[in-house]
């Protein structure tokens, strides 16, 4: 069995290990767990966190993709009764087959940048956790709080604050880490919404109006609406939309809020 202090960071995982204790207290006040609560860590690595979680929360599910850092974290808790190890993709596990109640599960994670859009929808598809405190790339928390008419406001930011609400908690700079990445991080907090603002065949509808639109972000809303091959609206539907979304022709779908959008989608019945 390799030691999880000798491991050697896997790029191809995304792997940089958070070695500054002091944000590591942080990062585990900000979660604010309780001792009844069931968490679920991605991505723990070397544990850094992992030691101030487990001694917080009444159960902990550590999801570790590594197999030799996930037979470290099974040999360095097998007796610690409250703390489960899954060796896994996070992208490829439902929360219903890891938890009991997925609904109420606080998830925290120092997840890989290069996959970190991908892991968010996962973790942001019904049923919700209750909440989600990850550490992300700076770049995309800007991204996903970003307001309407800024250049960071797109596809992200909408699928995210449609159904959630978003803080940012935390900066950390590269020195936080080993190896160091080349960018700045943040640590944010997602807090899904209850109960969930859309219905599930218009968060679909969502998905679909949303990429098609920043497919085409450069051109104006009544065109893609009308032309896009993904939407195809009559000129009637697309008054319809526009005015929902309290948006004009003219605009770009960058000036519109995140509301817009789901009130838009709510219009839309996609076979």
């Amino acid at each position: 069995m390799s030691s999880s202090r000798s491991h050697r960071p896997r790029r191809s995982l995304g792997q940089n290990f958070l070695v500054d204790g002091n944000l590591r207290r942080r990062i585990v006040e900000e979660a604010a767990i309780e001792p009844h609560d069931t968490v679920l860590e991605i991505g723990p690595g070397q544990g850094a966190l992992t030691d101030l979680l487990a001694e917080r929360a009444g159960r902990l599910v550590l999801v570790e993709l590594d197999r030799d850092l996930a037979a470290d974290l099974r040999h360095r808790f097998q007796g610690h009764r409250s703390v489960e190890v899954v060796e896994g993709d996070i992208l490829e596990l439902a929360l219903v087959d890891m938890v009991d109640a997925p609904e109420s599960v606080r998830v925290v994670g120092n997840i890989p940048y290069n996959i970190t859009t991908p892991i968010l929808f996962h973790l942001l598809s019904p049923p919700r956790p209750a909440d989600i405190l990850l550490m992300v790339q700076k770049e995309v928390a800007d991204r996903i709080l970003a307001e309407p008419g800024t250049g960071a406001f797109g596809a992200l930011t909408v699928g995210v604050q449609a159904v959630a609400d978003v803080e940012r908690v935390l900066s950390v700079p590269p020195s936080a880490f080993r190896p160091r990445p080349r960018v700045d991080s943040t640590v944010i907090r997602i807090r899904p919404r209850r109960p969930a603002p859309m219905s599930p065949a218009e968060e679909d509808a969502l998905r679909i109006l949303t990429r098609a639109l920043f497919q085409w972000r450069r051109k104006q809303l009544r065109k893609t609406l009308g032309s896009h091959p993904d939407l195809h609206l009559p000129p009637a539907q697309v008054a319809a939309l526009l005015a929902a979304a309290g948006a004009e022709p003219t605009d770009r779908p960058e000036t519109v809020a995140p509301e817009g959008f789901v009130a838009m989608a709510r219009l839309l019945d996609f076979p």
